[in-house]
């Protein structure tokens, strides 16, 4: 998956060692100004926590991990330019909303690209490549929640591929509030 494409970029999934460029792009991540419509988690609950935290979280997600992969844009010197995790539902399970997951499939999450990159194209690689590891992993399809108030995210995601479901979920934390499933068919 370590290719170089358009933009000076590598993508790549992250090793576990990598913990603390995990938790320095989240916790950018959470301090865009849009990130209350795009992540549950707050900047104040993210920076609290410990370093078991990340490293656990980097290590579920890393180059290896068969349940879930985060994938990354790695620039010139090293920088993280953007991110994406791919988890993976299997199918007779509920998911993190409470509803039955029917087939297999992968659930994308954590999407976040550096301001100055956005519009750059890196984002579609990113989803290109956490595409190829959900089919190459098994998954019937994939799918991600997007805010019904983000419409910059959702044009992107249209672009990618994805389209609404229909399935509407209430906001954690503002049940007045919603967010959509977009998903794609393999």
């Amino acid at each position: 998956m370590s290719a170089l494409v358009p933009g000076d970029y590598v993508i790549r999934p992250i090793r576990a060692e990598e913990w603390p460029a995990v938790k320095e792009l989240r916790l950018r991540a959470l301090r865009d100004p849009l990130a209350h419509l795009a992540y549950l988690e707050t900047y104040d609950a993210a920076v609290c926590r410990p370093d078991a935290y990340w490293q656990e979280r980097a290590a579920g997600a890393a180059e290896g991990a068969s349940g879930a992969r985060q994938i990354v844009a790695e620039g010139p010197g090293g920088q993280w330019l953007g991110t994406l995790t791919v988890l993976m539902e299997e199918a007779g399970t509920t998911d993190w909303a409470g509803f039955p997951v029917e087939r297999r499939q992968g659930h994308v999450v954590g999407v976040f690209v550096r301001p100055e990159w956005r519009g750059s194209g890196l984002a579609k690689a990113l989803f290109d490549a956490g595409l190829e590891w959900a089919w190459g992993s098994g998954a019937e399809r994939v799918r991600l929640i997007v805010h019904e108030d983000n419409g910059r995210a959702q044009g992107f995601y249209r672009k990618a591929g994805f389209a609404p479901s229909g399935r509407t979920v209430p906001t954690a934390g503002r049940p007045e509030e919603r967010e959509l499933e977009f998903v794609v068919e393999r």
